[in-house]
Order: C-alpha cells, then structure tokens, then sequence
C-alpha cells in the first residue's frame, strides 16, 4: 500500500496548517451511532427559532401550504448534506480543512471563518432564548430578572459542555432530544383550544403578510444551509461501513437523519409555531408558557426549553464555529480557545436583535452558503470524484498552494454566487448554489488545472487518494507526517485527537 505523507519533519507546533483538534478522525474514534446520529438532529431540528418559521409563512400563506413547503424545502436540503456529509464519512476530516482544496490553504479562511461567523450568531441566538427561559424559571421562583446574568452563566456552562468533547454533546442530545417534543404537544394542546374557543380555524385562517411559497422555500433551506456545508464537522464522528465504495452503504446512517427525522420534526415544530401565531399572535413558546402555563408547569416547561436550546447550540452552532477558528489560527488556537472566541463574536452579532430579522438573516447569508455548497460539491466529486490528497491539505508548499495560497477560482465562484444570490434574495439558495456550481467548474477547467496540478485528479489512485472506502485512516504521525493505515495498524505514536 502506498502511504502519502505530509511532509517529514513537522510538528504539530511547527505549521499553523496542524492542530489536533482539526485531524482526521480515524474509524474507531467514530463514536456517533445511527440513533445517535437521528437524536442530534431531533435535537437541532427543534430549535425555538423553527417556531418562527411557521408563524412567519402561516402569516401569509394556508397552514397547509406551508407545512407541505417546509417539507419540500427539508428534503431538498437533505440531498445538500448527504452529498457534503461524504468529506466527513470518507476522510474524516472538518469542514474547514477540506475548504483548503477549493480554496487553497489560505482562501479557506474568508469563506471558513465567515461560516464560523454565522454559526457563532446562531449560537447567540440560541443562547438568548435559553437565557430568557431561565430568566423566566427565576422570575417566577425568585422575583430575580435580569436576562443578561443568565446569558452570561449559560454561555460558559455551553462552552465548557461542549469542550468535554462530542461524546458529551451526543449524551446531552439523547435528553434534551425529547424536551421540545413535550413542550411542543403541550403547547399543541393548549393552542388548539386557544384557538377554538377565539372562533379560528387553524387550517382556513390565512394572515395578511406578504408572502410567498418561493420565499418561504428558500427561508427554510437557508435555515439549515450554515449544516449543509460543514456536516462533515459531525459526519466524520459518525460510524460507517468500513471498506465499501457503496455512497450509501458508507453513508446509510446520514440518511434516516436528513430524510426523515430533519424534515418531519421541523415541519411539526412549525406547525405549532404556526398554531401559536393563529391563536395568540405571537410565535415565542417561552411568551406563551409565560403566558399559560403555571406553577410547576412552568418551571418545567421552561427547563425543557433551555435543554433543547443546550443541545442544539452545542452540535449546530459551537462545534462548527470553534472548528473554523481552529483552523484559521493554528497551532496558536485551541479547541477550548475556538469555543470561546465562538461564543463571545455570537454575543457580539446582538442576536436579539437579529431575531427579530430573522428571514432576511436567512436569505442574506443562505446565498452566500448555498454558493459555498455548490462549490463543494463540484470540487468533491464532479472534479476530484471523492479522491483527496489529504496530506497536501496540511502542507504549506503542497497543491493547494495554488496561487501564493488561494485558489482564484473558489473565491471568484463563491464572490459572483453570493453576489447574485443576494441580488436575487428572495430565491437566494436556487440561485447561489447553480451559479457557483457551474462558474467554479468552467475556471477549474480552463484556467486553475492546466496550471496548478492536482494529483487526485491527474491520476486518480483509490489506494492513495480514499480511505473509509478501501478500510483505511489518514493518521497523523509526527516527524514521519500524514499516512494511510488500517485501523490496527495505528502506530503508538500517531497523534490522537483532543476533542472526542
């Protein structure tokens, strides 16, 4: 077996290419099982921020409309993430790191970090929302109001949960998972009769808001369009079939995730969200748990919303966010330091304030990532055909160097994507992802290829260039650098990662 290396000599303090929070993951460090998998996503699906959604187009549209929209929009995302969630599967390598192919070492840092920065808002607005429940839980228990101290307490319980590794963010899922679930049916109940005793009906009542099924559509893949592009964060936690060149043999435990559990719960927590919107005017479960719910109840109520905003920022939100940072700052930066950096620049987005934007949010950076997804998946397997040269990717003299470390034809496909993306924002995600397809594979072809050579793709080696397919681990082994090795073979003094 050929074994592809690094370059001798480096050490992981030596390059500010390596850090082992953003080594590959080798195949048994894989920890995230299927239900594991389906449980992460139950959990992110049922953020509070879904609630908004659903208010947002039964405002304009049918509840019925909208609901079938939510759907439709979920499972085309899925199809996104199932082909981007194959760099994680595969390689086993993060998001960030993978950017460096088309991007070269130093370009994967404008649209990394500007990734990072969107996860880092999201983390914010989750942690507003988690704050404002505890406020409320001792509001009511204490008569203490002041949101901004428990802001401040949840973001480092969060950031040091979250640093105790992904084993703990999947145990935290597992409880959190079912808490917005029960909130959710409690507050069906309570908002049907809500309605009902008002004169509504909630599947005839249709607001006065502009809106349309385009945009809507579009919102709600932008919503998950940030996971879209850096599920290979997750993925390559996520146990495979080892030794397979079967897309979906290797990746049949994403499937079930993006298929089902994705599109199915984000429609139900819509649609009370919706139902919220109809009976009491406003969208919020902790405002109406305020509102309806009393003594312990309450409290409980408002515990389960500060779980499942927990369990969501912790795989959704600071994960990706820390990773981009990472990278961008290696050796010097950290995984603890990443998670911290993510959530003080989420505190400084103002998140509540972005709340109340939140579908022009979705529209403005849905774009600019839905060009970011286009990209990749040309450059992962219309271009490369899932072979990467790895090694190269933790090189600073390697291939991606590219032109003094930026690749033109990334940053030029990504810049005129999100441009029209933008331009035309109401179908942002439909137009960014084609465009930055399309214009990145002509610019690879006819300009960046025949001048900068790219060794997968001259000679297209499974044995060197695939590892889960062919039972392999990129590991990384200091002085000696970046080899293929079966499991077993692991050598003692490969460097293992900091943040399982």
């Amino acid at each position: 077996m050929a074994q592809s290396k690094v370059n001798d000599g480096t050490s992981l303090d030596e390059s500010r290419l390596l850090e082992a929070a953003i080594l590959p993951v080798w195949l048994n460090q894989r920890a995230i099982s299927n239900w594991g998998y389906v449980g992460l996503w139950i959990s992110m699906a049922v953020i509070i921020a879904t609630f908004q959604l659903g208010a947002g187009g039964v405002s304009g549209l049918p509840l019925s409309t909208v609901l079938i929209t939510i759907v439709a929009a979920n499972l085309l995302l899925g199809v996104v993430m199932s082909l981007t969630a194959d760099v994680g599967t595969e390689h086993g390598i993060s998001f960030a790191v993978y950017l460096r192919a088309p991007f070269g070492v130093l370009g994967t840092h404008i649209p990394s970090i500007t990734r990072g920065i969107v996860a880092a808002a999201w983390f914010g607005i989750q942690t507003y929302l988690g704050a404002l429940a505890l406020n409320g839980i001792f509001a009511y228990l204490t008569g203490f109001d002041n949101w901004i101290v428990w802001y401040v307490g949840f973001s480092i319980l969060q950031v040091a949960n979250t640093a105790m590794g992904i084993r703990a963010v999947e145990r935290l899922a597992k409880i959190a998972a079912p808490a917005i679930i029960a909130i959710s049916v409690w507050m069906y109940f309570t908002l049907d009769n809500l309605a009902t005793e008002s004169g509504k009906d909630i599947w005839t009542f249709t607001g006065d808001v502009e809106m349309t099924i385009v945009a809507l559509l579009v919102a709600n893949m932008a919503f998950w369009s940030s996971l879209a592009v850096d599920i290979p964060n997750i993925t390559r936690f996520l146990q495979v079939q080892s030794g397979t060149k079967s897309f979906f043999k290797r990746n049949k435990n994403v499937f079930l995730a993006q298929f089902v559990a994705l599109p199915t719960v984000q429609a139900w927590i819509a649609f009370i969200g919706a139902i919220s919107f109809i009976a009491t005017g406003d969208w919020n479960p902790i405002t109406v748990i305020q509102g309806e719910g009393t003594g312990v109840t309450l409290v409980v109520l408002l515990v389960m919303v500060v779980l499942a905003q927990w369990s969501t920022n912790t795989s959704a939100n600071l994960i990706p966010a820390a990773l981009t940072f990472v990278n961008a700052g290696a050796p010097h930066i950290t995984y603890a330091v990443g998670l911290v950096i993510a959530a003080i620049v989420g505190t400084l987005t103002m998140p509540w304030w972005i709340l109340n934007h939140l579908f022009t949010y979705l529209s403005l950076y849905g774009g600019a990532l839905a060009a970011l997804g286009g990209i990749m998946v040309c450059d992962y397997y219309v271009l490369r055909k899932r072979r990467l040269n790895v090694p190269d990717l933790y090189r600073e003299e390697g291939q991606f160097k590219f032109a003094g470390g930026v690749n033109p034809a990334g940053l030029i496909a990504w810049i005129v994507g999100s441009a029209l993306a933008i331009s035309y924002i109401d179908m942002s995600y439909i137009v960014g992802f084609p465009v930055a397809f399309v214009l990145y594979y002509v610019l690879m072809k006819l300009w960046i290829l025949p001048q900068y050579r790219q060794a997968e793709i001259e000679e297209p080696s499974d044995e060197k260039y695939l590892a889960t397919s062919i039972g392999l681990n990129w590991v990384y082994v200091e002085k000696q650098g970046m080899v293929l090795k079966p499991t077993k073979d692991i050598p003692a003094d490969a460097i293992a990662r900091e943040d399982l």
